[in-house]
This record gives C-alpha cells, sequence and structure tokens, in this order.
C-alpha cells in the first residue's frame, strides 16, 4: 500500500531507439526533478539502447480523493 505522504511517481520509460516502451519504474520527484534516462536491454533490437522518461501520463499516478 502507498504511504499517504508518498513521493514517488510511475513513470515509463521509452526507447529512443525503437519507440517502444518496455520498462516501468519509480522515481521521487522531489530529489529528481528533471527526465530520467537509463541505459536498459531493448528486446525488439535485442541491445542495449537508452532509455527516458515518458512526458505521457500513465494515470496511475494520481490518487483520487474519496468522497465522504
Amino acid at each position: 500500500m502507498a504511504k499517504k505522504g508518498d513521493k514517488r511517481k510511475i513513470i515509463g520509460m521509452v526507447s529512443e531507439a525503437s519507440g517502444g516502451r518496455h520498462y516501468y519504474t519509480t522515481k521521487n520527484t522531489m530529489n529528481t526533478p528533471d527526465k530520467l534516462s537509463l541505459r536498459k536491454y531493448d528486446p525488439v533490437l535485442r541491445k542495449h539502447v537508452l532509455y527516458v522518461e515518458t512526458k505521457k501520463s500513465l494515470g496511475r499516478n494520481e490518487v483520487k480523493p474519496r468522497k465522504h
């Protein structure tokens, strides 16, 4: 279960070479406000390429408040 004041957000990682979104991870937006870029394995190209954080929201980041 996520904590109430959790600063970590779910992000998708997109391959710069093939454009596929194969990895999902979390990051702390307070500590790293800039875009995350990692060198990961691309199963389509079968080699390591650079993956960057997507701009698109995945819809699972925001917790909707409950109605009382």
